[in-house]
């Protein structure tokens, strides 16, 4: 089934650029990338507001959106950029996370963790994890219920919440994970890799790319890098998850293996391909029709879990 229209207009955009990720600096891809994610509508919130907590390397900046009124306490999602854990802030997905909290009715909390390659692996997952304990220590001033968290994250925000989940199964409640086309394997091993390696917004190169900048020749198999290879008593008893994979992706398998991987240890989940999309399409509900589809499955997934 090839891609739909809408979202052959976007890679026809795309190519038009003629300048691929791994050419351009860090500098200069998070510039490309947030001109490109600065598109769209935004749904209006009862509150945004900044702010910044003592992080394990300095101050860590976190954007709380408030979706509704109620005096709470509200359920609360912690999120995760994506980006390749080099591009992305708070900024770019600012529409991506007023969608959520609109879809969920839930607090959402979104993380501005360091990039790399200045800060490479592991100061991005050291923030991510200091910033749900944060909120957990902070929930009476935030307006949250601790007991009704979830984490999520796209792409290499997925990878920092699936991460986040199992470094926190034993001491935080975590009790849902939205894990959207998450990076789980840094073997780069799978078939979709290939199948889908250019032409579909995430090439297999840039995918390297980025994975050189965060781990460099650091060990891949290690499961804060690869939640996938983590062990089967390790994924034990982790929250339950929504995972959420695009059919023109790159990273569609290792997402879907890695569901299968929580299903076989026991976990509750979901994994829900959609087809005729590529990488990013959660982002891209006001142009993709099917990115609003996912963030509304999102939405009520987090109304479910954290009811």
């Amino acid at each position: 089934m090839p891609v739909t229209p809408e979202v052959q207009t976007i890679l026809d955009l795309i190519a038009a650029a003629e300048t691929s990720p791994e050419q351009l600096s860090a500098t200069e891809l998070r510039e490309q990338y947030a001109a490109f994610n600065m598109i769209g509508s935004k749904a209006e919130m009862a509150s945004v507001t900044d702010h910044t907590f003592a992080g394990p390397a300095g101050d860590v900046p976190v954007r709380v959106y408030v979706p509704t009124t109620d005096p709470g306490p509200r359920p609360v999602l912690v999120y995760f950029h994506g980006g390749g854990w080099v591009i992305g802030d708070v900024d770019t997905h600012d529409g991506t996370v007023r969608s959520l909290a609109a879809a969920s009715g839930a607090t959402v909390v979104s993380v501005d963790y360091r990039l790399a390659p200045e800060h490479p692996f592991p100061a991005a997952i050291d923030d991510c994890l200091a910033a749900v304990r944060w909120v957990v220590a902070n929930a009476d001033d935030l307006g949250v219920d601790p007991a009704r968290l979830a984490l999520g994250g796209d792409s290499a925000g997925g990878n920092l919440a699936a991460v986040s989940a199992l470094d926190l199964r034993d001491t935080v409640a975590v009790r849902f994970q939205l894990l959207v086309y998450p990076v789980t394997d840094g073997a780069m091993a799978r078939p979709s890799l290939d199948e889908n390696a250019e032409g579909y917004f995430l090439t297999r190169d840039t995918m390297a790319w980025f994975w050189d900048q965060y781990v460099g020749d650091g060990d891949r198999h290690d499961p804060r890098v690869s939640p996938i290879d983590a062990p089967d008593d390790a994924l034990r008893g982790v929250a339950p998850a929504l995972v959420i994979t695009a059919e023109y992706d790159p990273l569609r398998d290792e997402g879907e293996a890695y569901g299968a991987r929580l299903e076989a240890a026991g976990v509750d989940v979901t994994v829900s391909r959609y087809d005729s999309v590529i990488h990013g399409f959660f982002s891209m509900g006001d142009m993709v029709p099917e990115g609003k589809a996912a963030i509304d499955e999102a939405g009520e997934a987090l109304r479910r879990a954290l009811a």
